[in-house]
């Protein structure tokens, strides 16, 4: 079943390295030197694709191939699915879900045929997802295919061999890396360090654009999840990920969180946000008398500001809120009343510079924004963090670079909560009276 359900697929150079356990160069020596190796069957003459059955045939002709790995003959199960990547990980998440916590029930349904797997699996796979992301979620009604099952049973002995999420993660990996230019994704060190900044407190979480899931994934402890992109796909694959991740109850949906705020009940202990940046038509027009706008109308080009109190008006009175922001929201004149409100009133705490290239776009240096919601008897106050963290780190993409970043930003961050001041380390650290930021520019770059 494997073999026929990969008969259609077609796979890169790097892939049939992987297959065979080589160098890519060792390919490109294959096509210059055998005149029988498999032909291109699609992609670009610079960046042609193979079919993977003729080159499975032509590796184990040439004894180049033993065996398939497991991991590698399921994710071309997933490349040659007639819907594309996407639908083929999220029916694979579904089931692997249903293998993580009915592992009985998953053993009873692979006995019997695809045909009769089908069936036997509708029920049991909308109670799983029903429990875990409550009635009435799209992912719980949907039917499985019988045309599917051969890619789910592939995928349950991937889960035998990694566990069902370092499975899931590892199809999910593959797909975004072979989709660079698809998405925008957050690094997992940048995750680590948002989720630091908010506090270990953090039971209830919310990111109103969640994209994969990255940021709600890095929170420990957490009870409940809370995810809105306006991606229907990514809305899907985050939720499994998290579904797969943890206990935590998760509730996702797919909208524009802006537009149809999915989740604006109950308030949550902590709000993580990667939001997109410099959008012009995120409904300024249709907004304009909108409760959320408690600092301020945004301007139409201050959209990141429009997150920025949307995180807020989701909070729960002391809670958290730590945002990623281009640096020219820091200082842009459009935003300056808004920005000199947040000040005012206490709401924005922090703000930490991080290294260019910590994420993307990798070519500016970009900004961390901590903000809480003030309880109304609390005394605002009396400056606000500003910490720069490039000295930290030459180049915010290397692994050995997150640690030092973290380290800077969150020594700081946590002395200034507990006292209200650091002592100033120049260029690096210092908190900055308010009164002192209140003239005609409210600059907040650190």
């Amino acid at each position: 079943m494997l073999e026929e359900s990969a008969a259609g697929a077609e796979v890169t150079a790097a892939e049939v390295a992987r297959l065979a356990g080589v160098g890519r160069a060792a390919v490109s020596n294959w096509r210059r030197r055998h005149a029988d190796f498999p032909k291109p069957a699609g992609g670009t003459e610079t960046s042609p694709s193979f079919a993977l059955a003729e080159v499975e045939d032509w590796l184990r002709a040439q004894g180049k191939l033993a065996e398939v790995p497991l991991r590698e003959r399921v994710w071309q199960q997933i490349c040659a699915h007639p819907g594309g990547a996407v639908p083929a990980l999220v029916e694979a998440g579904a089931a692997l879900l249903v293998v993580r916590d009915r592992p009985t029930d998953w053993l009873e349904l692979t006995a019997v045929s695809d045909a009769r797997m089908a069936v036997l699996l509708r029920p049991v796979l909308g109670q799983v997802l029903a429990a875990r992301l409550g009635a009435g979620h799209p992912l719980a009604a949907a039917a499985p295919r019988p045309a599917a099952m051969p890619l789910l049973r592939a995928a349950a002995r991937l889960a035998a061999e990694l566990g069902a999420r370092k499975g899931f993660e590892f199809l999910l990996r593959r797909h975004l890396d072979a989709s660079p230019r698809q998405y925008t994704l957050t690094p997992d060190g940048l995750a680590e360090l948002m989720a630091a900044l908010a506090g270990p407190g953090a039971r209830t979480v919310l990111d109103p654009a969640c994209g994969t899931g990255t940021l709600l994934r890095a929170v420990p402890g957490a009870t409940a999840l809370y995810a809105q992109d306006s991606s229907p796909e990514l809305a899907a694959l985050a939720t499994l990920r998290l579904a797969l991740h943890g206990s935590a109850q998760v509730r996702a949906a797919a909208a524009d969180s802006l537009r149809a705020d999915a989740h604006p009940r109950p308030p949550v202990d902590t709000v993580l946000c990667h939001p997109p940046f410099n959008e012009r038509n995120w409904g300024h027009e249709e907004l304009a008398y909108d409760p959320r706008w408690e600092y301020g109308f945004p301007a139409r080009t201050e959209s990141e500001l429009a997150w920025v109190q949307h995180a807020l008006a989701h909070l729960r009175e002391g809670g958290t809120a730590v945002l990623l922001m281009p640096p020219a929201v820091a200082a842009r004149r459009s935003g300056r009343r808004i920005r000199a409100d947040l000040l005012r009133r206490g709401a924005l705490r922090a703000v930490v510079a991080l290294p260019a290239g910590a994420a993307p776009p990798y070519g500016i240096p970009l900004h961390l924004w901590v903000l809480r919601r003030p309880a109304p008897v609390a005394a605002p106050p009396a400056g606000l963090l500003l910490v720069d963290t490039a000295a930290a780190a030459a180049d915010g993409r290397s692994r050995t670079a997150w640690p030092a970043v973290h380290g800077t930003a969150e020594a700081a961050w946590t002395a200034y909560e507990r006292t209200g001041t650091v002592e100033e380390v120049p260029g690096v650290s210092r908190v900055v009276p308010v009164i002192e930021l209140l003239d005609d520019d409210v600059d907040l770059t650190p």
